[in-house]
This record gives structure tokens, sequence and C-alpha cells, in this order.
């Protein structure tokens, strides 16, 4: 176990510096710490914009493996680590969705709640299914841009970073996959059971 009683305190952005620096001299242990802050969220996000659990896992070990190679020639303070992996997985992610054009998308099964009833289960697997396909429906960039803002909850100019693209481009990206997602779910209101949630 490491000692941390003589380190700053530091937290967030400035935290994956300090242990990414920490890493690339040396300090395994640093990795780890790293590795588990950051895996769940890059795994989440390829995981809504792929809809497949093996491929954002993959998704999420390559962009580990990318940080850890340029890891000896990070520069602080020009990016922060967290923007620059979502740019990473947000490219990975496009490649894979660009190779995967000619075929099918695989339908994923949403883990279920274990303390929730079956009826309850059924009903929230059905709802990320919709959410899913209609996520799958968008254009990549749409997709991106709606899930780094709306459900992994980033800000705009971080999003504009991640895309490579302007903070009003990001702004239209999330407008019209949003507009985009209501129009497909619209129709299934009742299916899904919103009607019935008061």
């Amino acid at each position: 176990m490491m000692d941390m009683s003589n380190s700053p305190s530091i937290s967030g952005d400035d935290a994956e510096a300090a242990l990414l620096r920490r890493y690339a001299a040396g300090e395994d242990a640093a990795a780890r710490m790293l590795a588990t802050a950051l895996t769940p969220r890059l795994y989440g996000h390829a995981l809504r914009v792929l809809g497949d659990t093996a491929e954002a896992e993959d998704v999420a070990q390559d962009a580990l493996l990318r940080l850890w190679k340029i890891a000896p020639d990070w520069r602080s303070g020009e990016a922060k680590v967290s923007t620059w992996m979502y740019r990473v997985v947000a490219n990975l992610c496009t490649d894979r969705l660009r190779k995967r054009r000619s075929t099918g998308l695989d339908d994923i099964d949403e883990p279920a709640d274990p303390s929730a009833s079956v009826e309850q289960r059924m009903q929230d697997a059905a709802r990320a299914d919709a959410l899913q396909q209609a996520l799958d429906s968008l254009p990549d960039r749409q997709r991106q841009a709606v899930v780094l803002r709306h459900i992994d909850g980033l800000a705009n100019p971080e999003i504009a970073v991640i895309l490579d693209t302007g903070v009003e481009a990001v702004e239209s990206l999330t407008a019209r996959g949003k507009r985009a997602l209501a129009l497909a779910l619209a129709g299934q209101r009742d299916a899904l059971g919103y009607d019935n949630d008061g």
C-alpha cells in the first residue's frame, strides 16, 4: 500500500495528471489507481455508442494502453487526462462503427437490477433497448455528442475538444440528436410504460 501522507491533496483532473506522471516515473500503483478511476467512464461511453459490451471493453482497454504508451511524453496543462481519454474512446468507437456499417448490429442484454421485480426488469430492459436502438439510428457524431452530454454528463466545451469541433457545433449536434431521439421514441411511450410511472 502506498504512503499518501506526504502527498498534497489534489482532486479531479489534477489528480489524474499527477497519477499519470507517477506512472511515467515507474510507479505501477499509480497506473492501477488511474485505471480504476477512468475505466468505468470510458467503458460506459463506449457501451452507449457501440451498444456491445465486448466491443466496449476492448475500446476501454485499448484507450488505456494508448494512455500508458504516451505517459512519458504527457505535458500537463495542455489537455485534461479525462478529456484526452474521451477523445481516444470517441475515435476508437467511430473506427469500429465504420467497420461494421455493412453488418447488422448485435442486440445487447442490459444487466438487470437484482432488487427489482421481474416486471420492472423487463420494462427497464425494454427502455434500455429502445434507447440503444434510437441512439444507433443517429449519425455517428450526433450519437457521440448526445452520449457525452446527456449520458456521460460532460460540458459542451469539453465535448468540443473530444470531438475536435466548436462549442456551437456541439450544441447543434446535441440539439439535432435529442430531436431525433424524441421522434424515434415518441410512438413507444405506452409500450415502454412511461404513462404508468406517474
